[in-house]
């Protein structure tokens, strides 16, 4: 593994690792939400995915060992997708597959908003929030309010029930403490900076023009299913796996299904010639 620091256009410095076959094709790892780069261990602790990949994932602003300015405007649509730019700059990721869970489908479409898809192989969004829209929103994001509280035990209790709410198959008590730890890393300010943002449309969705899979859990309490359906339906040519059984981290729950079907669409994405 291999630990830096990229400094985003606005001078935020955000951390960044890397693991696996440098001379691979590569995959850019982009987390939810009040997660962490640490959410992706059981990818780029897969022995056959370090073989074969090149993996990059990131601290988003706000998030992990990132940065965290409390200013609203620091949160903007743009901010996020130079610093995906800047990352990608950075490390010399020549043509990367964006994969995207929960609020980092956010960012993908705010990168491809200023981008577009040239310098991409292709995108998997995973529970990804694609387009904002209440009707697509699950019980589980009740907890919100009490994790934009200055109160910190009230804080601590939404977190926990937030996250309790992104797994249908629970981690164990010490995987769900590493979660929790870096989950509460997020300052409230941060949080409320973040989800007072303007909704994303979707408007970028039917103009992106690399290949696509839409990987959703069927029983996810955040997102729900119908979301990862309408992304698949919007985006010309995309693909979708939905893993029954399966909530809002289909990448945890099912490792083994979501690694194969990743380390698949990686190679296919870059055989494609766009």
């Amino acid at each position: 593994m291999q630990a830096t620091h990229v400094t985003a256009p606005d001078g935020l410095k955000l951390a960044v690792q890397e693991w696996g076959n440098p001379r691979g094709l590569e995959i850019l790892l982009i987390h939810g939400f009040n997660q962490s780069l640490l959410s992706w261990q059981r990818q780029v602790e897969d022995g056959a995915l370090a073989a074969e990949f090149r993996m990059v994932a990131l601290d988003l602003r706000g998030h992990g060992s990132s940065d965290k300015p409390l200013e609203k405007d620091r949160y903007a649509h743009a901010r996020w997708g130079d610093d995906i730019a800047a990352v990608l700059r950075a490390t010399a990721l020549r043509r990367p597959v964006l994969t995207g869970w929960s609020y980092g489908g956010n960012v993908i479409c705010d990168y491809v908003r200023s981008f577009g898809t040239d310098t991409i192989a292709g995108i998997n969004f995973v529970a990804a929030a694609a387009k904002t829209d209440p009707a697509f929103f699950g019980p589980g994001r009740q907890n919100f309010p009490g994790m934009l509280s200055e109160d910190l035990a009230a804080n601590i209790g939404a977190t926990r029930g937030f996250l309790r709410a992104c797994f249908e198959r629970q981690p164990t008590e010490d995987e769900f403490e590493i979660m929790l730890a870096f989950n509460m890393v997020v300052p409230a300010p941060v949080r409320a900076a973040i989800t007072a943002r303007p909704p994303n449309p979707g408007d970028v969705l039917p103009g992106i023009r690399c290949p696509v899979l839409v990987t959703h859990g069927a029983a996810d309490r955040i997102l729900l299913a119908t979301l990862g359906k309408f992304t698949a339906a919007t985006v010309p040519g995309a693909k979708l796996s939905l893993y029954d059984g399966i909530g809002h981290a289909p990448f945890w729950e099912d490792a083994a299904r979501f690694n194969r079907e990743l380390a698949a669409f990686v190679r296919g994405a870059n055989s494609t010639k766009q």
